[in-house]
């Protein structure tokens, strides 16, 4: 069956109108969305040390501009969503990326490091708003049978910042210094605000006391397993991509970390491709051969880690067994969760930052207790309980067949 899309199919004059056609330029704002917050996230990694001089303070006190923007979201993300869910949805997002604008313009002109802190945080918050937002938002954009490859769209972002936006945003600071590339990512914003004002649609947010209430959605069958695939499947993520270095010292590629990582996003990219295609026919199909293809990359790692050539094709996989995770995660979530989907999306986030803190966390242990050849097999062993857990939740999580819900 062909698929006719257009930028125009969803009514902004009628709220939760749906059409039976895509609209390509809100969901494409979405994205932009995903990649401003993703980008605006990770940027201080690659500039630690200007940030540190500029600042005066230790490299590992300025490290902490990525922690405080990680919590923000966590903190956020929960009671943020549940208190903002009849919010109009066009105007949370405009108050979400109005947060980005604002707190990256003062990151780029604080003088002080604790203002630059509190930015971070509040940055963060506009974050935990973005993630609790958009799946959501982009399914309601939708007709039931085009909702997965509406959210594969929405979350493309997330890879092209992985695989393209923090190499460049690194490559600015470090040409006009780091000041510098936080005020583009607010210029980007005021270019954002405009395209959202323009192209994304008006809809509806749950009227007061509907929808079920959080512990409801916590308990709804599906859900739970859901999050469990997500905790454990972004720890094993989070682990290999916050300690690639030394993975890649095994197989002395060290001075090509810059090309893995491009490997690993053109990758991602791939995924969420072949995952916007077939999402809606094959969703259980694609988690568990994602699952299990991560889980060989990760034996492979483990085995002949040495190799380089093991190495790229590792590392390959792993981009695009990861490429669509975020979408097939969040949408298994939403079919599970049903009305709660909203809610169930802002418990996703807050598991999501909390594997990304304990693959840091749990990585750094390894790191100096069982040294880095231990960690493959830790992988291994996160991806495989994700497996099983998955095969098992297949009545009300990961369900097999054709997507027919809405």
């Amino acid at each position: 069956m062909s698929t006719q899309f257009s930028s125009s199919s969803v009514s902004r004059g009628r709220p939760g109108a749906r059409a039976q056609t895509l609209p390509i330029a809100g969901l494409l704002a979405l994205a932009m969305t995903g990649f401003v917050a993703i980008v605006t996230e990770t940027l201080p990694a690659g500039l630690l040390p200007q940030i540190s001089r500029s600042l005066a303070v230790p490299e590992s006190w300025a490290g902490q501009l990525v922690t405080l923007y990680a919590l923000g979201s966590v903190a956020a993300a929960i009671p943020v969503t549940a208190a903002t869910r009849s919010w109009p949805r066009r105007s949370l997002l405009l108050v979400a990326i109005g947060g980005f604008l604002v707190f990256n313009t003062v990151t780029a002109l604080s003088p002080w490091f604790w203002l630059t802190l509190i930015a971070r945080y509040m940055a963060g918050v506009a974050a935990g708003i973005t993630w609790g937002l958009v799946p959501g938002y982009a399914r309601r954009m939708a007709p039931p049978h085009l909702q997965g490859r509406a959210m594969a769209i929405a979350l493309v972002g997330t890879p092209i910042a992985l695989a393209l936006g923090v190499p460049v945003g690194t490559w600015l600071g470090e040409l006009l210094q780091w000041r510098a590339a936080f005020g583009v990512m607010s210029a980007l914003t005021v270019v954002l605000i405009v395209w959202v004002i323009a192209r994304a649609p008006r809809l509806s947010g749950q009227a007061a006391g509907e929808g079920p209430s959080l512990a409801a959605v916590f308990v709804t069958p599906g859900v739970r397993p859901v999050l469990l695939v997500i905790l454990a499947w972004m720890l094993a993520h989070n682990i290999l991509y916050t300690y690639i270095a030394p993975f890649l010292a095994l197989a002395h590629l060290t001075h090509r970390v810059d090309v893995v990582l491009l490997v690993f996003g053109v990758s991602a990219i791939g995924g969420i491709w072949v995952t916007g295609a077939l999402i809606d026919r094959w969703l259980r199909v694609l988690v568990l051969a994602s699952l299990a293809a991560f889980a060989v990359a990760a034996a492979a790692l483990g085995i002949a880690g040495t190799l380089p050539m093991v190495v790229y094709l590792a590392v390959a996989i792993w981009g695009l067994t990861f490429g669509g995770a975020a979408t097939l995660l969040q949408t298994a979530s939403a079919d599970a969760a049903g009305p709660g989907a909203d809610t169930a999306q802002s418990m996703i986030v807050t598991a999501w930052n909390a594997a990304i803190a304990g693959g840091g966390l749990l990585g750094g242990i390894l790191l100096e207790t069982t040294g880095v050849g231990a960690m493959a097999w830790v992988l291994l062993a996160l991806l495989l309980t994700a497996l099983l857990v998955a095969w098992r939740a297949s009545a009300h999580a990961f369900r097999p067949g054709r997507r027919v819900r809405g």
